[in-house]
């Protein structure tokens, strides 16, 4: 299947986003409308208690929303998050995590998706729906 952009095309973009260096953040696949990142255990994501805050889960989730978008719109899309939801059902201690992304319906101006993180074993750690804004079209 041909995407608007190929996954070497994501995995450039990932590498050189500043927002998203400091998570480590590398693509694991690509699909139409949707991609899978993966993010490895640092000690700095750790919070009191051993576990990996809650903002490392949120952060992959928009970055692989923000990734998902470009495989339908391309690179130069400019949509943005306007809302997201996220419910943390379990825990992560030490571990590396998978966050899968999946556009549900991209509209002229809103896009529409849900992504979920898991352990290397499978146990499903967060949800989230997210929502894009797409920016408005350049006037004559």
């Amino acid at each position: 299947m041909q995407y608007a952009v190929d996954e070497a095309e994501l995995a450039q973009l990932l590498a050189t986003a500043p927002f998203a260096r400091i998570y480590g953040f590398t693509l694991t696949s690509i699909g139409d409308g949707q991609c899978t990142i993966t993010v490895p255990f640092q000690d700095l994501f750790e919070r009191p208690g051993g576990i990996v805050s809650g903002a490392v889960f949120m952060a992959a989730a928009d970055v692989a929303m923000w990734l998902a978008i470009k495989t339908l719109l391309g690179l130069a899309d400019g949509s943005v998050t306007a809302e997201m939801k996220t419910s943390f059902l379990s825990g992560a201690k030490r571990e590396d995590i998978t966050c899968t992304a999946r556009v549900l319906k991209c509209g002229r101006r809103l896009i529409y998706g849900v992504a979920e993180c898991n352990n290397t074993r499978g146990t499903l750690l967060t949800h989230h729906t997210l929502t894009y804004i797409r920016p408005h079209e350049a006037q004559p």
